[in-house]
């Protein structure tokens, strides 16, 4: 009989009490122990199974479940005599970041503080035993959400003090989500202060701690040494790209394939699209666990993994970054592969400076694959860090990307759904019309020439570009900045196949668009015959050399012709007559669209 599956559960002793679903990890204590490592630093994508495996060591652990072998009798820990011996032995301090998601530095140190109280409450039957003086009352009945900060850095090594003193055993520490308010204080302005404190944090609790015989910290990105971690020297580092515990975070094909077998499930093809591609060390084949999970439950596929938290830092970054990260990230939509510098060290306050700390953050979040990656001298790029060559990790990704650059446009779909729809029929007057809306709505949602990473009106139309690749994808090509004629043109739309089915339908923004209806966001459209090909150009309007929008447009027409951009739609079999030639002149939030007249 098919075990039940319970969604959310995140307490081992839980999940093994009720016999729910549960695909066997303990491999991971004796390979762990093992390794003889005094700090650990684990960093994989959110909802792999950290916190799991963070409560299955405090379980093993701990000396809170001494005799307590039954859960995990039957598992594969429990076949080593040696590993049997060490179940419930230590002193355990376990803890968890993930509440701290505050907007400000006040409020998130008191929550750590808070963290750290609700610690030594949980041990307070050590306030009044022998082995604490006086001394260590005192500090003891100061450890509040108000105490300073040098109480509440010291809090944890403290606590290992006495917890050695008396059990007369170190302890072990775990430490889950502990880069969450790292992110939190990055997004929220405060991160200078909140580093400061953490730092300081770490190096008294992971560093000079005498009474420590090991710790695990896990979390979703591996923060830059200079930021927290500068005083540590005792700490090793598990990327995805390193080959350490490797099948213990994630489930491997063939467990994901007996637990679709157990629970009487077939498309396998389908599950391997949709939530195989991760790639954890030289270990291909890692489904997520969370999407795997709730398609066990609900039986159909879906975006599981991509709704359980916000994508808001990725989507920013992306949709303010400069022309060169949209362009690799239009590459990515299309299903292409990316070659790019990479440091596996996340410096937060570099992420709008520094387009590889970009796709640093996407690796470490889980949505962009290693296909490979090398250290080429000969290279372009910075000789610092290797260069990897990635993709989305599969089709759950993609769709969280297409949903998210849907999303830059929501304020105005019903412009946007215009836009293209005139677009497509040729009437440059609502053309303008809703391109002037967009513009006057969304322009500075793209941080356009404002940005902190340079003064580039680009911004917008380069994320129109991605919106147009959403949106079309289906029935056309949407190709921008390729070589054409003599130059690189900057949009170029045509379609998959000359006619197109109508259906009746009413268009939405991100698939087929019909004409002669009022464009619907969110509903499933269609489109009738296409006989034409556009191109587009955009300028910046050039004060010094052009008087007006108008010249400005002239230029861009000009351009088109003067480079021959039609030439791969002509080698296509499209005839002069039906490619359609557009010019955009921006300034500011201003903008003119004109069309080339042969």
């Amino acid at each position: 009989m098919a075990r039940t599956v319970a969604i959310g559960i995140q307490d081992f002793e839980e999940i093994i009490r009720e016999d729910y679903f549960y695909i066997d990890k303990t491999a991971f204590i004796r390979e762990w122990w093992k390794s003889g490592d005094k700090v650990t630093l684990i960093a994989r994508p959110r909802r792999f199974g950290k916190t799991l495996n963070i409560s299955m060591l405090e379980a093993f652990f701990s000396n809170r479940y001494q005799d307590r072998g039954d859960l995990f009798e039957g598992l594969h820990i429990w076949q080593y005599e040696e590993y049997r011996k060490l179940q419930g032995t230590y002193p355990v301090i376990s803890l968890s970041f993930a509440r701290v998601k505050e907007s400000d530095y006040k409020t998130a140190r008191k929550k750590i503080c808070e963290i750290l109280m609700n610690l030594y409450s949980k041990n307070v039957f050590l306030r009044d035993s022998e082995v604490l003086t006086d001394k260590d009352r005192e500090y003891f009945d100061r450890i509040s959400t108000e105490m300073d900060d040098s109480d509440a850095t010291s809090a944890l090594y403290q606590l290992s003090d006495y917890l050695f003193r008396y059990y007369g055993k170190k302890v072990i520490i775990l430490l889950d989500e502990y880069d969450t308010p790292m992110q939190e204080a990055y997004v929220s302005g405060y991160w200078e202060e909140f580093t400061a404190f953490i730092r300081s944090l770490f190096n008294s609790t992971f560093k000079t701690n005498p009474n420590m015989e090991r710790a695990v910290m896990t979390g979703i990105t591996r923060v830059s040494k200079e930021s927290i971690f500068s005083d540590l020297n005792n700490l090793e580092v598990v990327t995805t790209t390193t080959d350490k515990y490797v099948t213990a975070f994630g489930f491997t094909e063939e467990e994901v394939f007996a637990s679709m077998d157990e629970m009487g499930l077939t498309d396998k093809e389908g599950v391997k699209r949709w939530y195989d591609g991760f790639v954890f060390g030289e270990v291909e084949d890692i489904y997520n666990p969370w999407s795997i999970i709730n398609y066990l439950d609900k039986r159909k596929f879906s975006t599981y993994w991509a709704n359980t938290s916000s994508n808001s830092l990725v989507g920013k970054l992306i949709r303010e970054s400069g022309v060169s990260c949209k362009k690799t990230f239009e590459k990515l939509l299309h299903g292409e592969t990316i070659m790019v510098p990479v440091d596996e060290q996340i410096v937060y306050n570099t992420l709008y400076n520094d387009e590889s700390a970009i796709w640093s953050l996407l690796l470490a979040t889980g949505y962009l694959k290693v296909l490979h990656f090398q250290v080429d001298a000969e290279s372009d790029y910075d000789e610092e860090y290797p260069i990897y060559t990635m993709t989305l990790t599969n089709e759950e990704v993609r769709r969280m990307f297409y949903r998210m650059v849907k999303n830059w446009f929501s304020q105005t779909k019903e412009s946007y759904n215009g836009f293209i729809e005139a677009m497509l029929a040729g009437d440059l007057k609502l053309m303008n019309k809703h391109m002037t809306h967009m513009c006057e709505t969304v322009f500075s949602y793209f941080d356009t020439g404002k940005g902190r990473m340079g003064d580039e009106p680009e911004r917008f139309y380069h994320g129109f570009v991605l919106g147009l690749v959403v949106s079309m994808s289906k029935e056309y090509h949407v190709r921008s900045n390729r070589e054409s004629g003599y130059g690189r043109y900057d949009i170029m739309i045509y379609p998959k196949e000359q006619t197109g089915v109508s259906t009746g339908m009413k268009p939405s923004f991100g698939s087929k668009l019909s004409f002669g209806s009022k464009p619907s966001f969110g509903s499933k459209p269609s489109f009738g015959r296409l006989k034409n090909a556009l191109i587009m150009e955009f300028k910046v309007h050039d004060q010094e050399d052009e008087k007006d929008l108008s010249e400005t447009v002239g230029v861009a027409l000009a351009q088109i012709e003067e480079k021959n951009y039609a030439a791969e739609l002509k080698a296509l079999g499209f005839p002069e007559e039906n490619i359609k030639k557009y010019g955009f002149a921006f300034e500011g939030k201003k903008v003119l669209i004109g069309e080339y007249v042969g």
